[in-house]
């Protein structure tokens, strides 16, 4: 009964066929794909790591949950997050959270990089009492033995006494788990972005200006946080330095009131970090990947904007001296104030000059072709 459950969870959203693609030899690899797609893995065993990040949409959560896809939906089937599920595509590019030598901390995982790398973020989701609700690691183990493929490959891949352990035996899974999301399912490389730079695409003219102002910090400032490599042509550009920036995102007044926090409450960014403690970090986020940035909507850690475009304008409304330019033109109504008003990265923001309809145009335009290529039939005409 319970296999009969799992496969009509994945055919309702549309996995099997990436599910039944696993590769048959017992690798790491493969038993994080199952992993990955079980909902055994939640307490009340319908919520698996692809419900929240689904290899179908952008590894985004495609369901409403009633906050129109700004959040996601707990296992319980009312707990609402704070923070819209981000994408897990190229998420394994990201290094582990550290502080640089010029005193910026760097990469990790999630928005506040509170876990070091992706077997830690794989970790996370099971034992949240908001998300999967696991009480604890041995719970999930328990889970774990129930299967019996599991047990075997468990064995195999770890050792005959890996289950004598029960955080042994979560690190085991947290890293099948994380062996898989550094496939190339997750990271393939292949947007018209990449094809441009193998020669097997041209660029529209919208495109290639779009691709010109995002690379010269003459005209934008897009490329500050959103470049890795140094040269634009570079292979495996991720389109993040994996800092942290507060750009001063308002509070979403839709969401809190629906998750119940209400605006009162702030989300204080990088300084939710257990390790971090230094207030002038308050606010600070991840800087994102740009990939898959078209189709992984609404946008923001807090899915405030539903629409690209807007967030193009609302960076422009730093440089922006024009009226018209301070309205959010999803509400018609000045940009709210940021969340969090100190530490706002206002260098980066307001480098270049304010743009035009056409040169906004442009950046959307050229945003759109840094998704992948299996993505390219959801992406808005």
């Amino acid at each position: 009964m319970k296999i009969q459950i799992f496969l009509f969870i994945l055919c309702s959203q549309g996995l099997l066929s990436i599910v039944s693609a696993a590769p048959s030899e017992d690798t790491a690899e493969s038993l994080g794909k199952m992993l990955y797609f079980d909902p055994n893995l939640s307490l009340n065993r319908t919520q698996s790591c692809a419900t929240c990040h689904s290899p179908q949409l952008g590894f985004i959560d495609p369901r409403d949950n009633g906050v129109q896809g700004m959040a996601s939906l707990g296992d319980d089937g009312k707990s609402i997050g704070d923070r819209n599920a981000p994408t897990a595509s190229y998420a394994s590019f990201s290094p582990d959270f550290h502080l640089n030598t010029k005193g910026q901390y760097i990469g990790g995982q999630f928005y506040d990089g509170r876990e070091k790398d992706l077997k830690g973020q794989a970790g996370g989701p099971p034992l949240n009492p908001g998300e999967m609700a696991m009480p604890d690691k041995k719970e999930v183990v328990k889970r774990l033995l129930e299967n019996s493929t599991y047990q075997s490959l468990f064995k195999k891949l770890y050792g005959e006494n890996i289950f004598n352990n029960i955080d042994q035996a979560y690190l085991a899974m947290t890293k099948s788990i994380e062996a898989f999301e550094k496939t190339d399912l997750f990271s393939p490389f292949d947007s018209k972005y990449d094809r441009y730079l193998k020669g097997e695409y041209k660029l529209t003219s919208q495109q290639d200006l779009g691709m010109t102002l995002f690379f010269s910090q003459q005209f934008t400032n897009c490329n500050i946080c959103h470049q890795l490599r140094k040269l634009p042509s570079a292979k495996q550009e991720t389109f993040s330095n994996y800092e942290y920036h507060n750009i001063g995102t308002p509070v979403n007044t839709i969401l809190r009131s629906k998750n119940g926090l209400g605006e009162k409450h702030i989300d204080h960014g990088l300084l939710e970090n257990p390790l971090v403690q230094d207030k002038n970090q308050a606010g600070k986020i991840k800087v994102s990947t740009l990939r898959n940035i078209a189709v992984t909507g609404p946008y923001m850690h807090n899915g405030v904007f539903k629409d690209l475009r807007t967030v193009v304008l609302f960076y422009n409304k730093y440089n922006s001296k024009s009226e018209k330019r301070q309205i959010n033109p999803e509400t018609s109504k000045k940009w709210r104030a940021p969340e969090v008003s100190e530490n706002i990265s206002l260098k980066e923001l307001k480098t270049g000059p304010a743009l035009d309809n056409k040169r906004i145009d442009a950046l959307v335009e050229f945003l759109k072709i840094l998704t992948d290529k299996r993505y390219e039939h959801l992406l808005k005409p």
